[in-house]
C-alpha cells in the first residue's frame, strides 16, 4: 500500500474544477448590459472549501479541505460569486451542526448521526472526529489543530482490495499523525496566502469584482500542487504543471493579448466584459487532459487536443512532446471560441460565424482552402451553410464536415478581405448586425436571417463571395 504521508509529494493530482457556470444577460441601469454569471450556492461554497485533491496509481483518492465557511443549507438556487461572499458566515469551531453539514457537503458516503473519537489523542490535533457509519471504502474525518480556530475535512477513498480496519489505522498515523509536520507545510491552507492574486483577507475578498474574485478561484484550484503554475494578466489567466522553464507558456500569453484584440478588433461584443476572465488550463501530457475529461464533462473528444468547456468556463488543453506551434494555432481556434461566447453573453452563435472566425484566426493571411473545392458548386451550397445548426454543420461523413468547416471559413476570410472591396460595401454591417440579433432573439438562425437581410441581399453576398474567390 502506497503510504498516505506520501500522497502529497508521489501520487497525481486531482483538478480541481471551477464550479459550473450559469449564464445571464443582465440590463442596468443607464442601459449597459453585461453576461452575468451565477453559481450553484454548493459548488461555490465547494470550490472555495477544497484545498487539494490527490489519487495514486491504484485509485486511492485524497481530498482535504479547511472548514472557514458555513456550507449552505439548500443546494439550490444560483447566485453571483460576490453575492456568495458577500453572504458567507464564518464557520465556529463550536458549531456542531454547521460542521456535520460541512463534513456531509463533502463526504463520499452519507454519514452517521453521531461522529467517534480517534484510538488515542493525536500529537498536534486538539480533537479528531471520525464519520466511519457502515461504509468499508472511505475513511472521513474533521480535525482541530492546536492552536487553531478551523476544523479541516480529509477524505481518504479505498482502493479495491485494501483491508479497511488497516487502511483507517495508516490514514491516522501517517496523515493525521504528520498533519502538524508535513501536511501542513506542504498546503497553502489559509485563505490569504503568498502569491494569492487580489488584496488578502476575507476584507479583500468583500472588496473584488466578479472577475478578480474568479482569478482568486482559478489561482485557488492549483495552488496546492507545487507542479502547478498561475500566470495571470488582466483579462486572462493561465494555469499549467509544465517544467518552470518551458517557454510555451510565455509565447501563449503574449499570443492571448494579442489574439483578444484582434477578435474584438473584428467582432467587437456588444456587451460590457470587463467583468470577464478568460482562464486557460495546459496538462503537461496527453493522460492528464483525458483523465480531466470527466471533470469538465466533456464526452466524445478523446480524439482532441484543446476544448472550450464553455459550462466550466475554461480553455482546457495539453502540450504534445512536439507540438508546441501547432499548440499555438489549437489556442488561437478555440480561444476564439472562448471570446465569442463571452461576447455572446454564452448564447450560441450560427456555426458558420463561430467555427468560420476560429479557423480564420489560426492563420489570417492564408487563402488555401486546404482541399479540392469547385467554386461554382460551392456557391450554390453556401445558402445552406449559412442556415445551418450544429447537428448539420457536424453531420455526415470526415469530409462533408471538413467541407462545412471549410465553408464556414471562406465566408469570414470573405468578410474581412474581400467584402470591403465591393462596391459601395453592402455587407459592412452583416457582422454587427449579426451581433446585435443574437442578443436581441437569442436564436442563431433569426440572427443569420437578419444579418443578411433579404433574399436578394443574400444571393448578393453569394454571387460576391463567388468572384471573389474565382479570382483568387
Amino acid at each position: 500500500m502506497l503510504l498516505l504521508s506520501a500522497i502529497l509529494w508521489f501520487a497525481e493530482p486531482a483538478p480541481l474544477d471551477m464550479p459550473r457556470a450559469e449564464a445571464h444577460l443582465v440590463t442596468e441601469s443607464g442601459g449597459t448590459r453585461r453576461l452575468e454569471d451565477r453559481y450553484d450556492r454548493l459548488d461555490l461554497w465547494t470550490a472555495r472549501e477544497v484545498l487539494g485533491r490527490w489519487k495514486d496509481r491504484d485509485g486511492r483518492r485524497l481530498t482535504v479541505a479547511k472548514l472557514d465557511a458555513k456550507p449552505p443549507k439548500f443546494a439550490d438556487g444560483t447566485m453571483t460569486r460576490v453575492a456568495f461572499e458577500r453572504d458567507l458566515e464564518p464557520l465556529v469551531p463550536k458549531d456542531g451542526d454547521a460542521l456535520a453539514l460541512a463534513v456531509s457537503r463533502l463526504s463520499p458516503f452519507d454519514l452517521p448521526e453521531e461522529p467517534s473519537s480517534p484510538r488515542q489523542q493525536i500529537k498536534g490535533l486538539e480533537k479528531v472526529l471520525y464519520w466511519h457509519g457502515t461504509n468499508t471504502s472511505a475513511v472521513v474525518c474533521t480535525f482541530l489543530p492546536g492552536k487553531c480556530d478551523v476544523w479541516y475535512f480529509a477524505s481518504w477513498e479505498f482502493a479495491d482490495g485494501d483491508d479497511p480496519a488497516v487502511a483507517a489505522e495508516t490514514f491516522e498515523d501517517e496523515f493525521l499523525g504528520d498533519w502538524p509536520v508535513r501536511v501542513k507545510e506542504g498546503l497553502r491552507s489559509e485563505l490569504a496566502s503568498e502569491g494569492e492574486p487580489g488584496t488578502s483577507g476575507r476584507r479583500g475578498r468583500d472588496r473584488l469584482d466578479e472577475r478578480e474574485l474568479l482569478r482568486r478561484d482559478a489561482w485557488h484550484t492549483v495552488t496546492n500542487y507545487p507542479n502547478w503554475h498561475f500566470t495571470s494578466a488582466r483579462e486572462f489567466c493561465v494555469l499549467d504543471d509544465l517544467p518552470s522553464d518551458n517557454a510555451f507558456v510565455r509565447s501563449l500569453t503574449n499570443e492571448l493579448s494579442a489574439m483578444r484584440a484582434k477578435y474584438a478588433a473584428v467582432l467587437p461584443s456588444r456587451l460590457d466584459v470587463s467583468n470577464v476572465l478568460s482562464v486557460a488550463r495546459i496538462f503537461k501530457d496527453r493522460d492528464e487532459y483525458l483523465g480531466a475529461l470527466d471533470v469538465y464533462e466533456i464526452e466524445g473528444m478523446e480524439w482532441s487536443g484543446a476544448y472550450w468547456s464553455q459550462r466550466r468556463r475554461e480553455l482546457v488543453a495539453y502540450l504534445p512532446a512536439d507540438g508546441a506551434r501547432e499548440l499555438l494555432k489549437t489556442f488561437r481556434h478555440e480561444a476564439f471560441h472562448q471570446y465569442l461566447s463571452y461576447a455572446c453573453s454564452m448564447i450560441t452563435a450560427s456555426p458558420w460565424i463561430n467555427e468560420g472566425y476560429a479557423q480564420y484566426f489560426e492563420d489570417t493571411e492564408s487563402a488555401d482552402w486546404g482541399i479540392e473545392v469547385d467554386i461554382e458548386a460551392a456557391a450554390e451550397y453556401l445558402p445552406s451553410v449559412l442556415a445551418m445548426d450544429y447537428v448539420q454543420f457536424y453531420s455526415g461523413t470526415s469530409a462533408t464536415r471538413t467541407f462545412n468547416y471549410r465553408m464556414a471559413w471562406s465566408v469570414c476570410y470573405f468578410l474581412e478581405k474581400g467584402a470591403p472591396q465591393v462596391r459601395f460595401q453592402p455587407f459592412k454591417d452583416v457582422k454587427s448586425d449579426y451581433m446585435k440579433a443574437i442578443l436581441r432573439h437569442h436564436d442563431m438562425l433569426r440572427a443569420t436571417g437578419e444579418a443578411f437581410g433579404s433574399r436578394d441581399a443574400l444571393d448578393k453576398f453569394v454571387a460576391e463571395w463567388k468572384k471573389f474567390w474565382l479570382r483568387m
